[in-house]
């Protein structure tokens, strides 16, 4: 199974820069949607509800103080199947002409996220995991 790095590379490959909170509302749909439609999740790397969204915490520690990101060197574009790459392919381009700040509001109207914050303030920080089985109900049934 691939890992949130080697997503990140594949997107990155096809993007070539991403902010990166964009890069990581990406990475998150294409879990999403990996979850409806394969059946499987894209990657094991854990998701957590953080205040502007839905992020990666493996992924925003490699990144960390990075604005922009042009490259994913932890990652290998080339473990991902097929199928995964196609997901992933879809994702960008219902999402990828979206901007950061849209797809975060996105994320603060859908379940899992709201679900995963239950009861905490807005703003405050969270750890709170956004389960695959969250997700893939949310988004199965869209």
């Amino acid at each position: 199974m691939a890992d949130v790095h080697d997503v990140a590379a594949y997107i990155l490959e096809k993007t070539k820069s991403l902010t990166a909170m964009k890069l990581q509302k990406l990475v998150y749909y294409a879990q999403a949607w990996s979850l409806v439609w394969d059946e499987k999740p894209l990657f094991k790397n854990r998701i957590e509800a953080w205040a502007n969204g839905p992020v990666v915490p493996d992924l925003y520690q490699a990144h960390r103080g990075e604005f922009t990101i042009t490259a994913e060197p932890r990652g290998d574009a080339s473990k991902l199947t097929k199928d995964e790459r196609e997901t992933v392919d879809v994702v960008l381009r219902d999402y990828g002409k979206k901007t950061a700040t849209w797809l975060s509001a996105l994320t603060h109207k859908e379940d899992p996220w709201l679900c995963a914050r239950d009861g905490i303030p807005d703003g405050e920080r969270s750890n709170q995991q956004i389960t695959h089985a969250a997700m893939a109900e949310y988004y199965g049934n869209l």
